[in-house]
């Protein structure tokens, strides 16, 4: 991804070499079983930091994720990623002209912490393009809205011997996905740095049980999931602000198309707890889903109940 990024690295220095003032994102880096690494999750305080912008080279960034619709994205540098721990979470960000939402879609390898790289589209809502860098402050969204429910993309060449499935619209921070297959007993998958949740020695033939769990302790289960590589199976359940048990209706997409623009629920959900930084049971129970906080609202202040390290 670096070769769409060097002329705004030039204008960063260009401006003086300044040192960031900012907070991380995800530093504290923990080894998981596969070797790759997992990070703490991002603060919901506010921090300060700057912004540049870039052009997508491509149709993806190293989340894996579609362009979402509205074109609102960012790019991390490497603490800030946390080697794909940050992928599919939202971040307020407010310039000189005003506040946009941007979904973490990708990497940026010579960003340091702090300095966010937006879509075009992104940072022209709160800057001058003609400035190139502009001062911000910017916080993670507790239980943001998404603008569709939970959808799980099987990986090209994945089989009952080989699972990888990327999981998008989940909102917070993931800390673990379990898969299962039919009746079968869970296997736990490990993230790769391209947010893809793998299981090496596979999970079975299919369809899948998938357990979801996000650094708050929200966890839900998506099921009928198939082993049908490079598209995408949509949900009907969105994550935040509750449990529930959702069995899928299966709708194949090309992953070619545009991503789908359904309007996020205008229902406010309850702020997690202090205590949900510990991540609940996963049972198959059913318990009424919170509606998620529309886009337009301000972030949900969490200053009192940071998330929980993810499991690794």
């Amino acid at each position: 991804m670096s070769a769409h990024r060097p002329r705004f690295s030039v204008r960063w220095l260009a401006a003086g070499g300044a040192a960031v003032i900012a907070g991380i994102l995800g530093v504290a880096m923990l080894l998981h079983d596969s070797g790759a690494a997992c990070a703490a999750p991002p603060s919901t305080t506010q921090k300060t930091g700057k912004a540049t912008f870039y052009d997508l080279a491509g149709t993806s960034g190293n989340c894996s994720f579609e362009v979402p619709a509205d074109d609102l994205y960012v790019a991390l540098g490497p603490s800030q990623y946390s080697s794909g721990a940050s992928c599919g979470a939202y971040l307020d960000v407010t310039g000189p002209k005003g506040k946009v939402r941007v979904k973490v879609f990708d990497s940026c390898p010579e960003c340091p912490a702090g300095h966010l790289d937006l879509s075009r589209t992104a940072f022209k809502k709160i800057g001058n393009e003609i400035d190139g860098i502009i001062p911000i402050k910017y916080k993670l969204v507790t239980n943001p809205a998404t603008p569709a429910p939970i959808s799980v993309r099987i990986k090209e060449g994945a089989s009952r011997y080989w699972f990888a499935a990327r999981i998008d619209n989940h909102a917070n921070l993931l800390s673990s996905v379990k898969v299962a297959s039919g009746s079968g007993s869970f296997k736990t998958a490990n993230r790769t740095d391209y947010n893809y949740w793998l299981i090496d020695a596979g999970a079975g033939p299919g369809p899948y049980k998938i357990k979801i769990t996000d650094v708050y302790g929200n966890t839900t289960t998506v099921t009928g999931i198939k082993m049908s590589p490079g598209t995408v199976q949509k949900t009907g359940t969105r994550m935040t602000g509750g449990s529930t048990t959702v069995t899928t209706t299966q709708k194949a997409k090309n992953p070619a198309a545009k991503p789908s623009t359904s309007a996020a629920a205008k229902a406010k959900p309850s702020a997690p707890s202090p205590s949900a930084s510990t991540a609940a049971p996963l049972t198959e129970s059913t318990t009424a889903a919170t509606a998620d906080t529309p886009a337009d609202q301000p972030a949900v202040d969490l200053a009192a109940a940071e998330p929980a390290a993810p499991s690794c």
